[in-house]
């Protein structure tokens, strides 16, 4: 497939694009209100430029090796286009999705409907949750730091991490469910955020699970692999390799523990402890996605030397910027929100910027 963009600037010129979106959005937060009228009207419009964006950037993009395991997925969608008869897998619904989309449409088509399942669920999500104000929540979650990655490399993780967030987004007990056990089925590891989700309902004070997360650290700090072995044994399928495998080059191929992605998930710890213990905000569909996050973030810390633990990482890093924005787009609670809002969002992409365009060769 031909692109105006070169193979080898893709990935850098979206994060360039996004770059000047969070730019834009930084100067405007400064000048306009974010409840006027006009604000409303510009970000519904450009809310709408983002979704289109990012959908057909990422869903157009070439079939390469560049873009991780995009080459794997295609041999093997190109053996179902080429007749190979139906072979059950572990994420049995997206194999049957895999499957059934080689009977109608082109590999290129293919990761184009993986693109709409990974983007529009998030989407929908922040509709339902902040209303007008969604632009901001979208934007925060495209800029974060394995968004791109996992809608281009890890596409199972990401569609089913996407289609879980959507899940919790729902009113009605029984649509959480099903929605939840499709996630399930295009990737098992969404049972580790699912195990913490279910914990919410019996236990959801936010103290406790701080208290939690902060003893992962030390937990992890000197048990060195203990953890590591111990969860291999409950894991039955491949995924065991992520475990207990060795190291292999990439954005994780450094070994130990990492600080410098701790921090970077205590960036939304600490974004949560502010409202909620500082500022009083208290709203509970906010404290149990904290729990969610807490609770799933901890659980990699634990396993943080792993082969492959961006992975695991990814199982509460998909939730931090709503993790981050949720009570900016709910309550006035501090002087100049918007103001502040629009700092948040232009740190938060830095980070993102900094490691995947300045830091890493152009792939």
């Amino acid at each position: 497939m031909n692109t105006l963009v070169p193979l080898e600037y893709y990935t850098s010129t979206y994060f360039n694009i996004l770059l000047v979106m969070v730019v834009f959005t930084f100067f405007r937060s400064t000048s306009t209100s974010i409840n006027s009228a006009k604000n409303l009207g510009s970000v519904k419009s450009i809310g709408g430029f983002l979704l289109l964006f990012v959908v057909s950037y990422m869903g157009l993009r070439p079939i390469s090796f560049r873009f991780g395991d995009m080459i794997i997925y295609n041999q093997s969608y190109e053996n179902y286009l080429y007749g190979m008869p139906f072979i059950p897998a572990n994420d049995i619904i997206f194999e049957y999705f895999m499957y059934n989309c080689a009977q109608v449409m082109t590999a290129s088509m293919f990761f184009l409907f993986c693109t709409f399942l990974y983007v529009l669920p998030l989407w929908a999500a922040c509709k339902k949750w902040f209303a007008a104000y969604n632009y901001y929540a979208f934007l925060a979650l495209v800029a974060s730091f394995s968004f791109w990655a996992f809608g281009t490399n890890g596409i199972r993780n990401g569609i089913a991490t996407s289609i879980f967030l959507y899940a919790i987004s729902r009113d009605k007990i029984v649509f959480k469910v099903i929605f939840i056990l499709i996630a399930i089925g295009f990737h098992k590891s969404v049972v580790i955020p699912t195990a913490a989700l279910v914990l919410t309902y019996f236990y959801v004070d936010p103290k406790k699970y701080f208290y939690g997360w902060l003893a992962c650290i030390p937990l992890s700090l000197v048990s060195g692999g203990f953890w590591e072995g111990l969860f291999a044994g409950f894991m039955a399928d491949d995924r065991v390799s992520y475990l207990t495998g060795t190291n292999e080059q990439g954005e994780f191929s450094s070994t130990g523990f990492r600080w410098d992605f701790l921090l970077y998930s205590a960036s939304a710890v600490y974004a949560a402890y502010f409202f909620i213990f500082k500022k009083k905000f208290v709203d509970l569909n906010y404290n149990r996605l904290v729990c969610i996050y807490l609770a799933a973030n901890g659980f990699w810390i634990l396993v943080i030397r792993a082969n492959f633990s961006n992975r695991f990482a990814y199982l509460s890093w998909f939730m931090m910027g709503i993790i981050i924005v949720y009570p900016f787009l709910t309550k006035i609670q501090i002087k100049n929100q918007h103001r502040v809002l629009g700092g948040v969002l232009l740190a938060y992409f830095a980070f993102t910027y900094l490691m995947n365009v300045i830091l890493m060769p152009a792939v």
